[in-house]
């Protein structure tokens, strides 16, 4: 008997939101458009230099985004992180139980140290940059895992950032072996350019001999194969998954499945902030297809909501808004 139409790993991170411009981002030296590793001084540094700057906080982390967008919906997740035993640890517990997320940590005493955290700073142009400061989340391992809700998964996702550490790659391809063993399908995203980049060997690993369900966006896609020319781009992503969503911002989607390629277009908005549009994307998808749909009506209902995500500042929605999309997109589903 099915338990979770989702069971992901990924990283534990509290998202704190700042607006800056392009003079402040360069200043810091933080690399636009890209997700840094740091560690406690940088962070310390950062925020030295923010200032008086209003911060938003929020939960985080990729896979993290992904699971509370397929809950808020109405589907059932479960989330492998690691926090650490403070405030932000707590914070992080308390936002997945308040949206119907169930979690390891409720199980778990919380160690010593320090709760990892993100600062996204936005441009005017909408683009996210972030200096990740991993912290407890750096130790994640396999004492994460819950072999018997995995088992009982329809979809096992991976967080691509996890190839950024090696305890947490292990971690994901034992949690892979028990969905594959269990017959769960498998799904991953390949995250951010930097991970592609310099990490390129642990997301090989998490792809291993393909994958029933791939995001990713098209620049990352670019990075992967090594081109810009999008039908040399989809002949090489089809050949890592089942199902490959290639997301285009403004232009919509491209869903790949076999031979049959399937463009989806995307909402119209204003975008103010990208963060998290991809992780919402993800969730949205998924919720469709476990609850019978499509997976060109998913890509409808992931377009929307990712959407809504980037018309606003944050990297999540409300449970109303989300509630809102839900009937729209059941609207468009019977006409």
């Amino acid at each position: 008997m099915t338990s979770y139409d989702l069971y992901a790993i990924g990283n534990a991170l509290v998202d704190s939101e700042y607006e800056v411009s392009d003079s402040q981002l360069a200043s810091m030296k933080v690399d636009k458009r890209r997700m840094t590793l740091i560690d406690a001084a940088r962070r310390t540094e950062l925020l030295g230099h923010l200032g008086q700057v209003h911060a938003r906080r929020t939960g985080g982390g990729s896979a993290g985004n992904t699971v509370v967008a397929l809950a808020q919906l109405g589907g059932k997740a479960f989330y492998s992180c690691r926090v650490a035993d403070d405030e932000l640890g707590a914070f992080y517990t308390q936002d997945l139980v308040a949206n119907g997320v169930a979690t390891n940590l409720t199980h778990t005493k919380p160690t010593e140290g320090q709760t990892g955290s993100c600062m996204v700073m936005i441009t005017p142009d909408a683009e996210r940059s972030m200096s990740t400061f991993l912290g407890a989340t750096a130790e994640l391992d396999h004492t994460a895992l819950h072999e018997k809700d995995i088992a009982k998964s329809k979809i096992y996702y991976m967080e691509g950032y996890l190839a950024a550490s090696p305890s947490g790659l292990q971690a994901a391809l034992l949690g892979r072996l028990i969905a594959k063993d269990a017959g769960v399908k498998l799904a991953t995203t390949l995250s951010d350019v930097s991970i592609i980049n310099f990490c390129r060997a642990g997301l090989d690993a998490i792809v291993g001999q393909g994958l029933d369900y791939l995001f990713c966006n098209e620049e990352e896609a670019q990075v992967w194969c090594g081109s810009k020319d999008l039908p040399t781009i989809c002949q090489q992503m089809r050949q890592l998954a089942r199902t490959v969503c290639l997301t285009r911002g403004p232009q919509g989607c491209v869903v790949l499945e076999g031979m049959q390629q399937i463009m989806v277009p995307a909402a119209t908005v204003k975008a103010l902030d990208t963060n998290g549009a991809g992780d919402m994307f993800a969730g949205a998808f998924l919720y469709a297809v476990t609850h019978g749909h499509s997976h060109a009506q998913a890509a409808w209902l992931a377009n929307q909501a990712a959407a809504q995500v980037v018309s606003q500042y944050g990297n999540r929605l409300t449970s109303e808004l989300m509630g809102t999309i839900k009937a729209h997109f059941a609207q468009h589903v019977a006409s």
